[in-house]
């Protein structure tokens, strides 16, 4: 009688493996409502959360929402805390970017890039002006600002470029740091400047 042979059991990971979620995956967990009523963002795979959105920074998303609306106009669509699908890891919620086109540009998919992208920054100062900036310029967003506003500055980020070889990475080139009592204009519209501290509370 012949004995059967079972075969080895699969061998097991010596530790445990961190998963790279992609936007698809991230997607279908939003549609199974694991996100209700929360800030819930994808950075390289990870899954983060906005805290709580405190008055001066929903102010600060207003006036810059309204200075931008003022001089992007026909053929641009400023959207408010909405996806950006950069690649297959990453799935960000700027508080603001700027499109081009029309809404219904847009009624199936999100965009993937954007000529102005814009992040508020309270307690997410850090994240916002390394990790975001990163893998914004990874996306070839040319004109990054991050409204640092206990700092009561902007930080302007341009000139998205590839780090040397073997670093795997792009960084903007130029950052700018811009007070209150100055002015800046966006890449896409260089005629029209805005005052610092008119985006500020």
């Amino acid at each position: 009688m012949s004995s059967m042979l079972k075969p080895p059991p699969a061998a097991l990971p010596s530790s445990p493996q961190r998963h790279r979620f992609t936007v698809a995956e991230f997607n279908h967990m939003g549609d199974l409502g694991w996100f209700e009523g929360r800030r819930a963002f994808l950075l390289d795979g990870i899954i983060l959360e906005n805290g709580p959105m405190d008055p001066p920074h929903a102010v600060v998303v207003g006036l810059v929402h309204q200075g931008l609306q003022s001089i992007f106009t026909a053929g641009y669509w400023v959207r408010g805390q909405m996806p950006l699908n950069l690649d297959e890891f990453n799935y960000p919620l700027p508080d603001l970017a700027v499109v081009r086109g029309t809404p219904r540009d847009y009624s199936g998919v999100h965009p993937s890039t954007a000529e102005l992208v814009v992040e508020v920054a309270d307690t997410s100062l850090q994240i916002d002006i390394t990790e975001k900036a990163e893998r914004y310029a990874t996306a070839g967003i040319a004109d990054y600002w991050v409204l640092d506003i206990a700092g009561q500055q902007l930080h302007v980020f341009r000139d998205p470029a590839p780090l040397p070889a073997g670093l795997g990475a792009t960084a903007y080139r130029t950052h700018l740091t811009v007070k209150p009592t100055e002015r800046i204009a966006p890449l896409a519209v260089p005629h029209a400047m805005l005052l610092v501290g008119d985006l500020l509370p």
